[in-house]
């Protein structure tokens, strides 16, 4: 007999029982009938993939020794998703980005309801419940194939359609459909590739007309979804999920391919007097395979020459093999997506002769003599006074937060105009940061007096840069590619200095020696007492200088300790902290008793 709010009950149970025990022994469990249910289909109709909700549960497990899934699996996962690429595509200002960053989970591509406010294409990791995709962000397509900024936007913009597995076609439901929707599609159509159409801004009733129209461009059904407000995602996910499904199809199906052709090729080699594998063989193929699987990224390396080092010698707490994110600011039109280009060798970010180009904080990973460079293309930044309109202001902020996400800044100066107070400003910002700085002084190739210019600069850049002494300075011409090398070689010898160790007895042995050149000045008739100094971190590096009275030692003497630092354990260029604090007194407790 029914009960109240119950399923249908057949026995005395009711479906739920009934599905559990049908599927008694499988992967599939009563929690994903519930789900299904949930959804208002049958078992086997949701469009949900068992991967995410399914829960790993066989019959009798606390007897079986049924495994559990693992970290393993749960990477493979991962793997066989990042192999597709969503892009999404449409005219200019009808939610693209706010859809991205939806996708994306944060807010870093810019959104303002100006139109054309995105201009370089962007790449991030999307994500929408288990998938994990690589989704890129495109410029509004403007109809335009002359030279003008408009039609760089629209290269960019096909080199996103042709690295796409899916296209996200996106139009305004509210606005309908406009002739540049027509166009586009059309475009869409001759690119071959998978294209559904998204129905944005579809929250309100007003929507419904121009959802209705959409059907003419001939893409089928559309999705009505709301990028700013998040409804109609779930669709998104069915979508995605069976291209990513498709994906991993094909790939195992070409590697089965493959090891049945390697299998044949065996058998015909070796034939019927072929010998059978031994227990030695197969336990060296085991540690061969072993020894092949790859290491985790781990965030210190301790080498030979770090097992063997003495007290004298720098320690590196850093893996020198590791990714390296670099950052490269600078004032407009200084070079900066030029020399991004020349690195990555393609037309990655737009570039021209105007000068504000680049919004977007662009970030393009490449690889440099083995090792993976995460360089991130900033807009120009403007004096505070000049900053007036909303983007800009939007861009600089963007910019700002860079300098913060990256570990070498590359602080680009035209060297027809360099060293300007803006430029000494953006360079201030990095050392107070606590980044590491590499000058890099573009357009060399202009400059017809070299050796003189060089060496006016160099010390035009020690007398305004004091806080920065040793900073590395590299002429280079972004747009011929002259002075590359030499380029990534200051970015790693700064990195090198921005991420030292010293030993505390070397640290104490150097300051016995400072304080018996130069003692520090007596305060108020009474001598000050440096105790001990140790390291406390690096990036940047950090000391504790600890003394008798530390609100009265002179800022003088502190910038003498810093010099020494730097010329004695060759520091230069990176920031450099010193904190000074006093001991406890141990007398103190004693005179507040009497």
């Amino acid at each position: 007999m029914p009960g109240s709010g119950a399923l249908a009950t057949n026995g005395g149970k009711n479906k739920e029982e009934q599905f559990s025990e049908m599927w008694r022994g499988k992967r599939i469990t009563a929690g994903v009938f519930r789900l299904r249910q949930g959804y208002g289909g049958q078992a086997g109709s949701s469009n949900l993939r068992d991967v995410s909700i399914e829960k790993e549960q066989t019959a009798g497990v606390s007897g079986s020794g049924a495994k559990r899934p693992t970290a393993t699996r749960k990477k493979e996962n991962l793997d066989k998703s990042m192999n597709v690429t969503v892009a999404i595509v449409g005219r200019p200002n009808v939610g693209k980005s706010t859809l991205f960053n939806r996708l994306v989970g944060k807010k870093i591509a810019l959104v303002d309801d100006t139109p054309g406010v995105t201009r370089d294409r962007r790449e991030a990791e999307g994500r929408i419940a288990e998938l994990r995709f690589r989704l890129l962000d495109t410029a509004g397509f403007e109809d335009v194939t002359d030279n003008s900024l408009e039609a760089r936007m629209r290269a960019q913009t096909e080199a996103a359609i042709s690295e796409a597995d899916i296209i996200l076609f996106m139009v305004d439901a509210r606005a309908g459909i406009v002739p540049l929707d027509e166009r586009f599609g059309q475009l869409l159509r001759k690119a071959n590739k998978r294209v559904h159409l998204i129905a944005n801004k579809a929250e309100s009733s007003a929507a419904d007309v121009g959802i209705s129209e959409t059907y003419s461009l001939g893409f089928g059904e559309p999705i009505a979804l709301s990028a700013e407000h998040g409804l109609g995602i779930s669709e998104l996910y069915s979508i995605i999920g069976r291209a990513i499904d498709e994906a991993t199809e094909e790939k195992e199906h070409e590697q089965q391919g493959n090891e049945t052709a390697t299998g044949m090729n065996t058998a015909g080699v070796s034939g019927s007097g072929a010998e059978r594998p031994t227990a030695t063989s197969i336990k060296e193929a085991t540690e061969e395979k072993a020894n092949n699987v790859p290491l985790p990224k781990i965030s210190t390396d301790v080498s030979e020459e770090v097992e063997n080092a003495d007290e004298s010698e720098e320690i590196l707490h850093f893996n020198p093999n590791r990714f390296l994110n670099v950052a490269i600011v600078g004032r407009p039109n200084a070079g900066k997506s030029t020399l991004v280009n020349r690195l990555v060798g393609e037309e990655r970010v737009l570039t021209g002769p105007e000068a504000g180009i680049t919004r977007d904080s662009i970030l393009v990973p490449w690889e440099w003599e083995g090792r993976v460079i995460n360089l991130v293309d900033t807009a120009g930044i403007r004096r505070r006074a000049k900053v007036q309109k909303k983007l800009e202001k939007l861009a600089v902020s963007d910019a700002l937060r860079s300098i913060q996400y990256a570990e070498i800044v590359v602080l680009m100066l035209d060297a027809t105009k360099p060293f300007e107070k803006q430029d000494l400003h953006l360079a201030d910002l990095v050392e107070r940061e606590g980044r590491a700085l590499v000058i890099a002084l573009n357009k060399w190739d202009l400059i017809k007096d070299k050796n003189a210019t060089l060496a006016h600069l160099k010390e035009r850049c020690e007398r305004l840069l004091p806080q920065l002494r040793g900073v590395p300075l590299v002429t280079l011409s972004g747009l011929k590619g002259k002075n590359i090398p030499k380029l990534m070689q200051a970015i790693f010898e700064i990195e090198r200095s921005w991420n030292i160790r010293i030993a505390t007895s070397r640290l104490n042995r150097w300051l016995n020696a400072m304080v018996e050149a130069h003692p520090p000045p007596a305060v108020s008739g009474r001598r000050l007492k440096l105790r001990y100094m140790t390291q406390a971190k690096s990036r940047p590096p950090s000391f504790i200088l600890f003394c008798s009275r530390p609100e009265v030692l002179p800022m003088a003497y502190k910038r003498y300790l810093i010099n020494g630092l730097r010329e004695s354990f060759d520091i230069w260029g990176s920031p450099v902290r010193l904190w000074v604090r006093g001991g406890d007194n141990p007398y103190a407790d004693k005179a507040k008793k009497r």
